[in-house]
């Protein structure tokens, strides 16, 4: 529809816009929470998520220059403002899950981003137990563990050529 991806065929449709397909795929295998409230903590839980998961994601994109500026960034961001919170909410309710104690896409996009943490420096999670705990139960879920086994395609490698081209295509220098 827009000329860019992701698009996903799913149930005779073609949808495109992240945050639409997983909306989509998030309502269809219930992991949109029972309720309203539900749904607006799942929302509010993503959108913080997005904004450090953002941050990192431009790492790649960073002139090198500005790289470890940026770095030092997303640890301080990471290790005082974001997953504090997360944290904080766990030990609020002692529950399993952010929201509802059931799984939610909220909580596959924290395993995400906890993930992403990791590559970037593996003892930023040492100071929150219970997010290392949710770490370890998701991966622990059959489909995820499988998903996260070396080969998979969690994420394509990242090489100077596809660098290049997204630098050029976000007009980065």
């Amino acid at each position: 529809m827009f000329e860019q991806v992701p698009m996903v065929e799913i149930d005779g449709m073609t949808l495109v816009q992240t945050r639409a397909i997983l909306n989509y795929i998030a309502t269809k295998y219930d992991l949109s929470g029972k309720d309203m409230k539900e749904r607006a903590l799942i929302d509010m839980y993503t959108e913080g998520i997005i904004d450090l998961g953002d941050m990192i994601m431009q790492l790649v994109l960073c002139p090198p220059d500005e790289k470890q500026a940026k770095i030092s960034l997303i640890k301080d961001r990471t290790k005082n403002r974001y997953l504090p919170a997360f944290e904080k909410v766990l030990k609020s309710h002692g529950q399993d899950y952010l929201v509802g104690n059931r799984l939610s896409r909220v909580d596959i996009h924290l395993l995400e981003l906890l993930l992403y943490v990791e590559e970037i420096d593996s003892s930023l999670l040492a100071p929150f137990p219970l997010l290392q705990a949710l770490k370890s139960r998701l991966s622990s879920l059959p489909n995820v563990k499988k998903f996260l086994q070396p080969g998979s395609q969690r994420k394509p490698p990242t090489d100077e050529k596809t660098i290049e081209k997204a630098r050029k295509v976000f007009k980065f220098k």
